[in-house]
């Protein structure tokens, strides 16, 4: 597929990034639109890109935003220092298998680098939910090293 690009968002393109986060999220959780609406993702999304810690990257095919990645900083022990973590990663489906997935995970690459990552880690679905997304992955050089739990701490006791 020709005329497609890869660019690093600016602060200024927070509703482009909070539009496609959107669509990942309702096609994650269809029956949610309504929780959505309250989750007031373009003013997260403007908060979190105008920090230092939080990068992400369009995949654009002319003019069209496509598809995007949203990466944050970490820091644990066991990585042995600063990491990064893939928040979101999405293409809009008619675009899937086109590669796009691999541009924007190459451009996450790169900031890694840049930035002295030592490693990249995503959260996954399991397995047998979603073979494709762990062979997509896997196919990059991921491994699985288990699955993550959440605790929400603004629930009710």
């Amino acid at each position: 597929m020709q005329n497609i690009h890869v660019c690093e968002v600016i602060e200024s393109q927070f509703k482009d990034v909070s539009d496609l986060v959107k669509e990942l999220l309702i096609e994650l959780e269809p029956g949610g639109v309504e929780k959505l609406e309250n989750m007031k993702l373009d003013e997260v999304t403007k908060k979190l890109l105008s920090s230092s810690k939080i990068f992400a990257f369009l995949a654009k095919h002319n003019d069209e935003n496509i598809g995007v990645i949203t990466l944050h900083e970490c820091a644990a022990i066991y990585a042995g220092g600063i990491f990064g973590e893939i928040s979101e990663l999405y293409v809009r489906p008619e675009y899937r298998s086109s590669k796009i997935g691999e541009l924007l995970l190459e451009s996450a690459f790169e900031k890694g680098r840049m930035l002295g990552w030592k490693r990249l880690e995503v959260g996954s679905p399991p397995v047998n939910k979603s073979p494709r997304t762990i062979q997509f992955y896997e196919g990059k050089g991921f491994k699985i090293t288990g699955s993550r739990l959440r605790y929400l701490l603004e629930q009710d006791p």
